[in-house]
């Protein structure tokens, strides 16, 4: 469920993604290979339909915003700051095609000619995305960094 909440919007999502990663797992177990990890075998089976589901919809999601691109400055590191769940939320935020980049690339560790080939994208295109992605993450996290905390009892 974490692999598929990383690559959709909702939990809703998510659970269609889950959903169909189980039914390919189980149409699929006579080609697993006994002797290779079943969580890595499990894991690539997620990512791959989460690829799928992303290009089955990608006509909803054709979003091009290059104006995070400009005054990105450098952001302080904040990430230590936030939970897993609060950083999930806020990269469940961007537009699909940045989300698909900056989790395969951050995350599941391909190339950007690998994401290329995997999205029919160009590679310049997934280098575009993963900066832009990596922009709005930190614009995100920096205006969440700068909200006021409520304490418990305070108003």
């Amino acid at each position: 469920m974490g692999i598929c909440l990383r690559y959709s919007r909702s939990e809703e999502e998510a659970v269609e993604i889950l959903n169909d990663g189980f039914y390919k797992v189980m149409t699929n177990l006579d080609k697993y290979t006994y002797s290779l990890s079943f969580k890595g075998w499990l894991r690539k089976i997620m990512v791959n339909v989460a690829i799928d589901y992303y290009r089955k919809n990608e006509k909803h999601y054709n979003n091009v915003d290059i104006s995070y691109l400009k005054n990105q400055g450098t952001a302080p590191d904040i990430l230590g700051e936030f939970s897993e769940s609060e950083i999930l939320k806020i990269v469940q935020e961007l537009p699909a095609s940045y989300r698909m980049v900056f989790n395969l690339y951050v995350i599941e560790g391909y190339k950007h000619n690998e994401i290329a080939h995997m999205l029919e994208i160009t590679a310049g295109t997934s280098r575009s995305n993963l900066n832009i992605a990596r922009v709005k993450l930190m614009k995100a996290l920096s205006s969440e960094f700068d909200k006021p905390i409520k304490h418990h009892g305070q108003h």
